[in-house]
């Protein structure tokens, strides 16, 4: 990701033909009791998802490279073991790069490929790359981006029963995963070389009639909100308000982050820690939405402002993460993606347990 100094692109006005979606804007999510988010809490397990999830993305994963090979299979691998049923699909694809033609591969995840408008979570898996005079190190990109891409893994094996109950009723609403391949630059940041795979998945989106067969919407149009996560997992984050037509999803996030804390959800989160900020106007930011917010899709960016110490050296590791501050956010957002969905908290199935 990259700072972008045109203001305007915090209101792409131009795109509003993209907006004119008669459900998303007036979408109402449910509100789960203190006895129902306790319920769906107990399905999540940090301890679990770091082994299972976050450690096999703790290596070098630039894109060609063996650990992006690994990565991707770690990603669908897991997504196939879980009981919902999701569709999971590939866009592998060559561009140039500085260093001549690479291939990149996206994995879309969708519950329902059916429904009209999905809600969807995104981050990136390929880690930045360094060429070999840096005597051996390794860039683990652990916040950049291991820790999202782990949350979203955790997230749907937590809610795995209430995803498959979802996707049974043949929703409208429904919710779609994707992970990206090359949103970091090989060389230098630049608008050719970054945001591989967000450019190309954008485009290929836009060009996919949806539903199957409309001749005046596509797949983009079924996206209800973009949301993307990148740089979690040191401590204290906050994350700001980037673009007024989504505040009203950062101030929920504040909302659900109150709700726990006040109920004694949130691990080592004293009275003075807020992690979302709906209040707090914070600057463009060039990361893999751009190329959707460019096409009029609504965007909520948890990206945190500023950026961890430790982002695009050497010690963005996992020595350096905060486990509490993890667990929350996994539970925050494990909360919202069931209230938005306006799903209903189910009892543990056995052979889902963490």
């Amino acid at each position: 990701m990259f700072f972008h100094s045109v203001l305007n692109c915090l209101f792409p006005f131009a795109h509003c033909r993209y907006w004119n979606r008669s459900d998303s804007p007036c979408h109402k999510p449910s509100t789960l009791s203190s006895s129902d988010i306790t319920r769906v809490l107990s399905h999540t397990d940090l301890n679990q998802m770091w082994q299972r999830d976050l450690r096999p993305l703790l290596v070098t994963r630039y894109p060609n490279s063996a650990g992006s090979l690994a990565a991707q299979q770690h990603i669908k691998s897991t997504l196939g073991s879980l009981r919902a049923g999701w569709d999971v699909k590939e866009d592998k694809f060559e561009s140039h790069t500085p260093y001549g033609p690479m291939t990149f591969n996206n994995i879309i995840a969708t519950l329902n490929p059916s429904a009209k408008r999905h809600l969807v979570l995104a981050c990136h898996y390929d880690s930045k790359y360094y060429p070999p005079q840096w005597h051996g190190r390794e860039f683990l990109g652990a916040t950049d981006s291991a820790v999202p891409c782990a949350m979203m893994l955790e997230l749907v094996r937590a809610l795995d029963q209430e995803l498959k109950t979802l996707k049974g009723s043949n929703p409208n609403l429904s919710l779609q995963l994707l992970f990206f391949d090359g949103e970091e630059a090989l060389f230098q940041w630049t608008s050719t070389d970054s945001l591989y795979g967000s450019r190309h998945l954008a485009q290929m989106m836009e060009n996919t009639a949806h539903p199957p067969g409309a001749t005046d919407t596509n797949q983009l149009h079924g996206i209800d909100l973009f949301l993307l996560l990148d740089l979690i997992g040191g401590p204290s984050p906050r994350f700001g308000n980037q673009f007024p037509n989504t505040a009203r999803w950062l101030t929920r996030m504040q909302n659900i982050e109150r709700r726990l804390h006040n109920t004694g959800h949130l691990k080592d989160h004293p009275n003075d820690v807020q992690y979302f900020w709906p209040g707090m106007p914070v600057g463009p930011v060039q990361d893999d939405h751009m190329p959707f917010l460019n096409r009029g899709v609504r965007v909520l960016h948890l990206i945190p402002t500023p950026f961890p110490s430790v982002w695009h050296t050497f010690d963005d590791n996992e020595q350096n993460l905060d486990r509490s501050t993890i667990e929350n956010l996994n539970k925050i957002l494990q909360v919202f993606v069931l209230e938005y969905l306006n799903m209903t908290p189910q009892a543990l199935n056995p052979q889902n347990a963490p």
